[in-house]
């Protein structure tokens, strides 16, 4: 016998019916009035669906103020109400993310069509769903009168002072088709979408944080394109709107009064709208029968991710506008059009945790565990934070309800948190001082974003990276050491750092896959020829952050030793040539790193070497804090050696010519660098001028090249 009480908790059907209600207006009025929805699109269609099956379960419990039976948010008190001559009914939405979908709506409309299987195929045309906000325009003798947003379906806002403002929308209908016999109905309304391309969005956004960052007071950036465009339209000051770029598409008619060449299909009258000046999708399409609806769902949402603005589906419609009118309505909806949803690109979950991943380069980064969901065709369980300031902006804490986002192959990101689901005070999200990989000091540089690992040589995260830097032909040069031979031999656990390189025999290589005996030897020889370097190209291929292989050949030159350098403090660093603050603080930060000292010792023991001396005295430097770009070939210098005289010189070498650029100097076939100096009034000189300003006459290779 069941207990009594053992579902008491449960809501009944009426109960959760009043509770969806309740939580469907709250949505609605944030989404659709306030431009400031606190939930995703299929979070709101999840809850709408569950009160739809409510109220078919329960037909008692249907109201007349329920948002099923409704289309969408309420007027604006600010902006003039109006009523809409046709109703801005909405369009059924097909949940099911399958291309299949599609040929089940056809199946549904050869049912209520009556059509036999030997019929023949219904003609549709296909669009885009666009993720904006529904416009009618109307237009009275060809001139645009007004424009009103959606509402609730029967009455909207006037908007025309914003609409005006979008360059897409004509002001008049005067074109060539009209005067072509084409004339302009009487009253025309044309029904489209307002939104907001992503790089018109990025930079509406970039200008936002720019006027955060300067002080100014009540500015905020926006979620979406969609929040961004709506706000835009219901502006009381059109210079605002003016300011937000919006575009415009048309897909559909209102009222036409006076119209004696109406097309009699969907597709026929886009055309007419599109030869009056109105833009229309160019991915619109008509098709033939339910394969081709599913080949054009298919076809779209390959594209999805590379259009430039959003979509969350497309839409069928049937084309023939006569079978429209025979197909009627039901309630709210439009029985000849679907519109069929791509899985959703935002959902809501929990976050589990907030870990830190460690990157090949040493680059830290938060990410956030979740709880599994569905998104963007995938279940996801991880998302990226970026880094500490956007984990703060964003405010992400364990324990909270987030929005997270999926687009294509983009890694998966929280796009905001719901505070008012948070429970209590979690504590706020900080960087770890120290590598969760290897221990070593993690540090952020002075006006960088991300923190970074300073065991680069030790840190298992970085192992396949440090590798191939030290390889490459500009450090120690081991030919044939490339991606794959690095990737099997970190994978397999024989390589996990530098030293182990030079512990490779012949046996450990050949029995990799791929790997022929005579590759192997080639590898075994390039290791053996790269012991013997120069300190330099040692130094360089570190992987030390800010050491690149100018600041190594000054390294080397002004301490002539590694152990030198090894110990050298800050000021010390500091006195070398381009070398700042922040450059001495990363070398002086690596080498007290025990991990990282440990490896350069094994390295030397394994017989790594490279000729030594005495510091260098301070050369000369005539052309410091000149600045030079070369083109061209010069008679008696290679390039390489001419840009190692210019910086032993204290001169910067540039690859471009700007105005900052003091000489330029051109030899033989100098191409486009020759132009720019003489437009811009730059000093042209050849090599003989240049090795006059160096104090020399004769060229010769650097000593540490």
């Amino acid at each position: 016998m069941t207990h009594p009480d053992l579902f008491a908790d449960e809501p009944s059907p009426a109960q959760r019916a009043a509770e969806l209600r309740a939580q469907l207006h709250h949505h609605a009025h944030l989404y659709y009035t306030l431009d400031a929805p606190e939930i995703p699109d299929a979070e709101y269609d999840r809850l709408f669906r569950e009160l739809q099956a409510i109220e078919a379960a329960h037909p008692e419990l249907l109201t007349p103020d329920s948002p099923t039976q409704r289309v969408g948010g309420a007027v604006l008190k600010s902006l003039p109400s109006v009523r809409h001559a046709v109703p801005m009914l909405s369009i059924r939405t097909e949940t099911d993310t399958e291309a299949t979908g599609a040929a089940a709506f056809d199946g549904r409309i050869r049912r209520e069509l009556g059509l036999a299987e030997g019929d023949g195929p219904v003609e549709y045309v296909a669009e885009l769903k666009f993720d904006g906000l529904a416009m009618s325009l109307r237009y009275e003798r060809g001139v645009l009168v007004q424009a009103a947003t959606r509402g609730d379906g029967e009455s909207g806002e006037d908007v025309t002072h914003n609409i005006r403002t979008i360059g897409q929308i004509p002001l008049r209908i005067d074109g060539a088709a009209a005067t072509a016999g084409d004339p302009v109905p009487a009253v025309l309304e044309v029904r489209g979408e307002v939104y907001m391309r992503r790089d018109d969005f990025e930079a509406l956004n970039e200008r936002q944080r720019q006027k955060i960052a300067a002080g100014a007071k009540g500015e905020k950036t926006f979620v979406n394109p969609r929040n961004a465009a709506a706000g835009a339209v219901r502006q009381l000051d059109s210079g605002i709107a003016a300011q937000r770029p919006l575009s415009f598409f048309a897909y559909g008619l209102g009222e036409v009064v006076g119209d004696q060449r109406a097309p009699d299909t969907q597709f026929g009258w886009l055309m007419r709208l599109k030869a009056w000046g109105f833009p229309v999708a160019e991915q619109t399409a008509v098709c033939r029968g339910a394969d081709e609806l599913v080949a054009f769902h298919q076809r779209i949402g390959a594209q999805r991710d590379q259009l430039p603005y959003d979509i969350d589906g497309v839409v069928y419609k049937v084309n023939s506008l006569a079978l429209q009118q025979q197909l009627g309505f039901v309630t709210r909806e439009p029985r000849w059009a679907v519109a069929h949803k791509y899985p959703a690109q935002e959902q809501l979950t929990t976050v589990l945790a907030i870990d830190v991943q460690v990157g090949r380069t040493g680059k830290l980064t938060p990410v956030a565990k979740l709880a599994p969901v569905f998104v963007g065709g995938v279940t996801v369980t991880n998302a990226t934070l970026h880094n500490e300031d956007e984990a703060r902006r964003k405010d992400v804490r364990v324990g909270d309800t987030v929005i997270v986002r999926r687009a294509g192959d983009v890694i998966p990101e929280v796009v905001s948190v719901l505070l008012d689901k948070r429970e209590g005070e979690p504590p706020v999200f900080t960087m770890p001082h120290e590598c969760p990989v290897c221990g070593s000091a993690a540090v952020r540089e002075e006006g960088e974003v991300d923190y970074r690992c300073t065991g680069g040589l030790f840190c298992a995260a970085q192992r396949k990276q440090a590798i191939l830097h030290y390889a490459q032909r500009r450090a120690v040069d081991i030919e044939g050491l490339g991606d794959k031979l690095v990737e099997q031999l970190v994978d397999a656990g024989v390589v996990n750092t530098l030293p182990d390189l030079y512990k490779l025999g012949f046996t450990a290589l050949a029995s990799l896959e791929r790997m022929a005996d005579k590759s192997a030897q080639n590898v075994l020889d390039a290791l053996a020829k790269s012991k013997t370097t120069t300190l330099p190209r040692f130094l360089f291929g570190l992987g030390i952050r800010h050491v690149g292989e100018a600041t190594a050949k000054d390294l080397a030159r002004h301490f002539g030793s590694l152990d030198r350098l090894l110990d050298a403090s800050v000021d010390e660093l500091l006195q070398v040539n381009d070398v700042g603050p922040v450059v001495a603080q990363s070398i002086r930060t690596f080498f007290d790193q025990p991990h990282n000292r440990e490896v350069v010792e094994q390295l030397r023991a394994a017989g790594v070497s490279w000729p030594e001396g005495e510091p260098a005295e301070r050369a000369p430097q005539p052309l410091l804090g000149k600045t030079f770009v070369l083109t061209g070939t010069f008679p008696t210098l290679k390039r390489d050696e001419a840009k190692a005289m210019l910086e032993a010189a204290g001169a910067k070498v540039a690859g471009s010519v700007s105005k900052k650029t003091d000489y330029v100097v051109a030899g033989e076939e100098a191409g486009s660098k020759l132009d720019k100096a003489q437009e811009l009034g730059v000093a042209v000189i050849d090599e003989a001028q240049m090795l006059a300003l160096l104090g020399t006459g004769t060229g010769g290779e650097s000593d540490l090249t």
